[in-house]
């Protein structure tokens, strides 16, 4: 079993930036797909962008493309989502989760390919 905790989010003014953290109680952290979701009120989980256990791949949802970053440590089991120029429409709960389907360039954006999932925390973007 894995255990993610999200960590960093908050409220920011449009424009501003953020960097949300996730950590992992496993030690086989860098065996793993890392992927962030969102869910705004009302809508449904949106993929937002993945790593690959290597960290040599990223993929991205066109809406957050050139503006957010994902990165990992393996050494500290830890992922991030640097998040910049936000806007309104970011606003939502951010997950992470973890893909036992691994390779060394291997992403997913597809949600029902994660096996284990954070609590999320809140981002709120002000206009």
């Amino acid at each position: 079993q894995v255990q993610l905790v999200e960590s960093g989010g908050g409220l920011v003014q449009a424009g501003g930036s953020l960097r949300l953290s996730c950590a992992a109680s496993t030690l086989t952290f860098s065996s793993y797909t890392m992927g962030w979701f969102r869910q705004a009120p009302g809508k449904e989980r949106e993929f937002v962008g993945s790593i690959s256990r290597s960290a040599a791949s990223t993929n991205y949802a066109d809406s957050v493309k050139g503006r957010f970053t994902i990165s990992r440590d393996n050494a500290k089991n830890t992922m991030y989502l640097q998040m910049n120029s936000l806007k309104p429409e970011d606003t939502a709960v951010y997950y992470c989760a973890a893909d036992l389907q691994a390779g060394y360039y291997y992403t997913s954006n597809d949600r029902t390919s994660y096996d284990y999932w954070g609590q999320g925390t809140q981002v709120t973007v002000s206009s």
